[in-house]
């Protein structure tokens, strides 16, 4: 068995790329929350995981005792002369940074942030978004029907979000693929103490084209999501510059990226179990129970937002510190055996499947009614007009992008 050190270093590097579960299940015998070195700006700093589910969501849920707001305890005390520098535990200057966007603040900024675009992610707005989601899928698939082969990444899995959070957003389709480019290069550029080469520049071009949109949007307001946006923001009293450009930018990544990942990976997960595909493509009703099982058994995101500690603490025994920085992984919490029976079983049928793949508390992935609407038609359409779906190459040659945060596939290039 690895030490905690080799374990999380393993982890955090990327080197179990497509199976990170077996070193996951290590760290949970380890305990609900371990201790671990970890590098920051140069010098080595302990940081705490969670492994488990109750310790996670009691700290995703507790805003009094732990903070997603680093600047609270960003000192020198904490981390030397250069807090933003050694943290890099969240994006980086230009846009999501602290301040200015949901991922980085708590009530009461967070409530007024998110209250501004929760109309439209409400479930009824949502579920009237079906047909034209629905129209989206389907011509996707009339372009590759005749094929017999399609790759489902290229074609399908990253397309189908992106027209629809851009439809939402107002996003021209001639901007889509540069889009794209910016988004692939946050996914897997950025994640704890890791920010590669080329990676500021991508996200300062992203950043410059929210402010484009913007600067567009106000000379040309539209029924989009952008406009009314631009517009609360022009009132002044509830929403800065700063603010709306972080949002923007945040809607379209988030918009699309864990959709994506969740339609390309749910696709491979079955495909790797035959059973449970065959079971899915002969009764479509359980389509929206297998979402629910596919984002347990392996779903996009890796990890929850880092948590700071606002005070001492003690929780599953461990004395956690004021300042200290506590980083729930959401794919071990997932698979924790005290909650979920044969938790390395794909079930899609499991019954009282309570994952936590969008997280827990006021930081709950605001987007996830989209995802589950997109989700379920993505796998009801491909499955219903595709059922001879299979590989189209040899299961050792599918190849991962790879971060901390986030998981997905190169490409996934299937027959049918």
């Amino acid at each position: 068995m690895n030490t905690p050190e080799q374990a999380t270093f393993s982890l955090f590097s990327g080197e179990l790329a497509e199976n990170p579960f077996t070193l996951l299940a290590q760290l949970r015998s380890l305990g609900a929350i371990v201790p671990v070195p970890f590098p920051l700006g140069g010098t080595e700093r302990q940081v705490w995981v969670v492994t488990r589910m109750e310790e996670a969501v009691r700290i995703l849920k507790d805003h009094v005792h732990f903070t997603v707001d680093r600047r609270i305890i960003s000192d020198t005390s904490l981390f030397g002369q250069n807090a933003e520098e050694h943290t890099n535990l969240s994006a980086p200057p230009s846009f999501f940074s602290a301040g200015t966007s949901m991922l980085t603040v708590d009530m009461p900024d967070h409530r007024r942030l998110r209250t501004l675009i929760s109309k439209a992610f409400t479930p009824r707005y949502i579920e009237g978004l079906r047909p034209r989601v629905q129209q989206i899928a389907d011509e996707l698939l009339n372009q590759v029907q005749e094929q017999g082969q399609m790759d489902l990444v290229e074609e399908y899995a990253f397309p189908l979000p992106i027209n629809v959070i851009s439809e939402m957003l107002g996003v021209p389709q001639a901007d889509r693929a540069r889009v794209r480019v910016w988004s692939a290069a946050l996914a897997t550029g950025l994640g704890l103490g890791k920010r590669e080469p080329g990676i500021i520049a991508h996200i300062q071009a992203f950043a410059d084209y929210a402010a484009h949109l913007v600067a567009d949007k106000r000379q040309h307001p539209a029924d989009d999501l952008v406009s009314q946006l631009t517009a609360i923001e022009e009132q002044g009293d509830r929403l800065s510059e700063a603010e709306l450009l972080s949002m923007i930018t945040l809607l379209i990544f988030a918009g699309h990226e864990t959709t994506s990942n969740l339609i390309a990976t749910g696709t491979l997960m079955l495909l790797d179990h035959p059973a449970q595909f065959e079971k899915l493509k002969a009764d479509l009703s359980l389509v929206p129970l297998a979402i629910e099982e596919l984002l347990r058994f392996n779903g996009p995101a890796m990890i929850a937002g880092p948590r700071y500690a606002t005070e001492e603490i003690e929780v599953a025994g461990q004395r956690i510190q004021q300042g200290d920085i506590v980083i729930p992984i959401l794919r071990s919490a997932n698979r924790d055996e005290s909650q979920f029976t044969e938790p390395d079983e794909l079930d899609i049928a499991r019954a009282l499947n309570r994952h936590i793949a969008f997280g827990q508390g006021i930081h709950t992935c605001l987007g996830a009614p989209l995802a589950r609407l997109e989700g379920d038609i993505a796998f009801t359409t491909l499955l219903r007009r595709m059922p001879g779906l299979r590989l189209n190459i040899p299961r050792d040659n599918i190849t991962w992008h790879f971060s901390l945060n986030s998981q997905s596939l190169a490409a996934l290039p299937i027959a049918f």
